[in-house]
């Protein structure tokens, strides 16, 4: 925009000293001149009506928004969904305070060099009002230094990294979905109640997976200084080898196991364990369990008592959500599942907010932000002012015995689990506070 600015500049004056010469001319060439001139000054008025910028009121509030779509499209194909729909819905409405949302969409990479890179890009070429988005969590701790960097308001949809709101957040990210301790909490609560003291880990062996594991470990052990865990397996993410890691759990042969691992990864591990039969004799508690495969993997599996995070999108009554899911499988002809609910609640969250503020000035969202309530398909939810986490919950669900075709969920509210002002302060920079 600055360097369109300096263009438009430089062509005004260019226009102006050639009106400002013409009547100079006349004398020179009065007969071409008489004929000439009307048509002259004619072809210049229009040169110059078109270097007039357009009318403010086509203006739009610009979201950057980042995703794998290339790495992991079983998350970023429905999420897209659901933010396009959420997009369409807004400006079929009339937009923000008179303005329509764009979303500048890009790939980020699957890496942090090239998250960092397309933020920035974003930012400095196609002058973002703010950034959202991202489904890995070294990927959002990238983009969140960015927007931090260059006070932009960074959105945080799908990344769950306790890191992002605590030792490395800052004044610019807020988070929807909830975060690894919060999720984690949730299953603890149901866990602790097992008869399970002998415990297994399996996660992926990056941010999330360690972070995911390290809150099972303590929060369990809290509630129950009697169990013990007995073996840990770390797979690389997109890379776990379900006949290495079967193995290594019969070798432990744990009363239950924590799992981490998601997608393609927590399919192999399910269906191994048909083979193996090594879950008839453990408990599974998994964090994930969403995607339409791994339940379908889960349920025919069978696995006695296993409990997950997930999502039973047909099961769910709250209006909202019966509204959402009715136009989404309109639009798509697909169920909305979770990944989709928080693409179209990333952009419930800022429209309200842009709405709220009347700005994308970053201080002042930042200010509109903190204590925002705002609707979703699954209830109100609000972002806490002093760590910028929301409150939107997760669902769980529990097999209770072998046979038992139908899951048993219940909605976990986020505010329930999330830690008290006294600890986020300890974790929390005193800089993302003020």
């Amino acid at each position: 925009m600055h360097k369109q600015i300096r263009g438009l500049h430089t062509s005004t004056r260019a226009a102006t000293a050639f009106a400002h010469c013409l009547p100079r001319l006349r004398p020179l060439f009065p007969r071409l001149f008489a004929r000439l001139f009307p048509r002259l000054f004619a072809l210049l008025f229009a040169i110059l009506a078109a270097m007039l910028p357009a009318p403010s009121m086509g203006a739009t509030w610009k979201i950057g928004e980042l995703n794998s779509y290339a790495s992991f499209p079983e998350f970023a194909d429905g999420y897209r969904m659901g933010w396009q729909l959420a997009l369409e819905q807004v400006n079929a409405a009339g937009g923000v305070a008179g303005r329509k949302l764009e979303v500048i969409s890009v790939d980020d990479g699957g890496t942090r060099a090239s998250a960092s890179r397309r933020a920035q890009e974003l930012i400095v070429n196609q002058e973002v009002d703010l950034l959202a988005g991202t489904y890995l969590s070294n990927i959002g701790l990238a983009v969140s230094t960015i927007a931090a960097r260059n006070h932009k308001v960074f959105i945080a949809a799908g990344p769950q990294t306790d890191a992002l709101t605590w030792d490395r957040g800052n004044r610019y990210t807020f988070r929807l979905r909830p975060s690894t301790y919060t999720q984690v909490a949730m299953l603890v609560e149901q866990a602790a109640a097992m008869p399970a003291r002998r415990w297994a880990i399996v996660a992926p062996n990056y941010e999330y997976g360690q972070s995911a594991a390290a809150n099972f470990r303590s929060l369990l052990k809290a509630r129950r200084p009697d169990v013990e865990f007995v073996a840990e397996e770390w797979p690389a993410l997109g890379k776990l080898d379900a006949p290495a890691v079967m193995a290594a759990l019969a070798r432990a042969r744990p009363d239950a196991v924590f799992n981490a691992s998601f997608g393609a990864d927590l399919v192999r591990l399910l269906q191994e364990s048909r083979r193996t039969r090594v879950f008839e004799q453990a408990r599974l508690v998994s964090m994930a369990g969403s995607d339409p495969e791994v339940m379908r993997a889960f349920q025919a599996t069978a696995l006695a008592g296993w409990m997950s995070a997930g999502y039973p999108a047909a099961d769910i009554t709250l209006p909202a959500f019966v509204r959402f899911r009715q136009a989404f499988l309109a639009r798509y002809q697909v169920e909305p599942h979770l990944p989709a609910l928080i693409g179209y609640t990333m952009i419930q969250a800022i429209a309200s907010a842009l709405g709220k503020a009347q700005s994308a000035d970053a201080e002042k969202l930042i200010a509109t932000l903190r204590g925002l309530e705002f609707a979703t398909p699954v209830g109100p939810v609000r972002i806490r002012a002093i760590d910028h986490q929301s409150t939107m919950g997760a669902f769980i669900g529990r097999l209770p015995s072998r046979g038992h075709a139908e899951v048993e969920w219940h909605y976990a509210d986020g505010a329930r689990f999330l830690p008290d002002e006294r600890f986020v302060r300890s974790h929390r920079p005193a800089s993302a506070m003020r």
